[in-house]
């Protein structure tokens, strides 16, 4: 079986690093394609890439922000249409509450579309047997970076479910149900709770300073330990990290979830699963105030 001659070359580091921070998910794969909703819309042309079990369209291969998004995690099924003479590809996606059309310029890039779409959706290999060789080791690659994704967002939501229902009746005039690492505590108290209980965690969700936003706290280790704060500023139904390039996303939880998952699990979530006491240790790190 030949492949293409020539393969879709990515977009720049630049720019894929700005939509990394942008959308906070993993790239898995990546490339033109067409795209209509209905058979009444003539197809568009998109860069598009595969971020979890989302297709993020791009105007161009440059644009640093998409234009639109799909989430595809709720996929029920995916449906070949005959080849055109021009040997491309086409299928449908077809979701809960709409299908998408999709085309590609030949086979081979349909195959791989197809296969990185089912491999993140069901969460198995497809069983196509025209894949190549070097086509099923990469969907692999991606499958299993997916499941452990899937791990990571499963175990933060396992913890604050646990910590909603241990401690509800603190929290039952609480509008917005906060993440389990989250503490009322200043930033001098947080850095001691991560310093004197390492094995607890190392990443705290607290209020900022003006009591009106939040900010993150974390330590971890590098070539001595290192303690970090990060502000998150709430804005209307959003919350917005304040790094070099911001992040917003839509709850609290999501903001933990994108600091466990940028950092492949090395910052966890702090839960003080039995102590309840206070830190007792007085520490004099300095850094800038939230």
């Amino acid at each position: 079986m030949e492949l293409p001659t020539e393969a879709p070359q990515a977009a720049p580091r630049r720019i894929s690093q700005e939509r990394q921070r942008l959308t906070g998910l993993p790239l898995y794969f990546q490339g033109n394609l067409s795209v209509r909703r209905s058979q009444c819309q003539e197809f568009r042309l998109f860069w598009t890439e595969l971020r979890g079990t989302t297709l993020f369209f791009y105007d161009d291969k440059k644009a640093p922000t998409y234009s639109h998004k799909l989430d595809i995690s709720a996929l029920t099924s995916v449906t070949n249409m005959k080849p055109n003479e021009n040997d491309s590809a086409q299928f449908i996606l077809m979701l809960l509450n709409e299908k998408l059309e999709v085309k590609t310029d030949n086979c081979e890039y349909g195959k791989e579309w197809k296969g990185f779409i089912l491999a993140v959706t069901k969460l198995s290999v497809p069983l196509d047997e025209s894949l190549s060789p070097g086509q099923l080791t990469r969907i692999h690659e991606v499958l299993d970076k997916e499941k452990r994704r899937r791990i990571l967002l499963n175990d933060c939501s396992s913890i604050s479910q646990n910590k909603e229902s241990l401690s509800s009746k603190d929290y039952s005039t609480t509008t917005t149900t906060m993440p389990a690492c989250f503490y009322a505590v200043s930033r001098k108290e947080a850095i001691e709770m991560l310093e004197n209980n390492p094995s607890c965690g190392n990443l705290i969700l607290r209020p900022g300073s003006d009591s009106k936003n939040y900010a993150i706290t974390v330590r971890h280790m590098l070539d001595a330990p290192c303690i970090k704060h990060y502000r998150v500023t709430s804005r209307g139904r959003s919350y917005i990290i304040e790094l070099e390039r911001q992040v917003t996303v839509t709850s609290l939880q999501d903001v933990i979830s994108y600091f466990v998952i940028q950092t492949h699990g090395i910052l966890k979530p702090f839960i003080m699963q039995t102590c309840n006491e206070a830190p007792q240790t007085d520490q004099s790190y300095e850094s800038k105030t939230q």
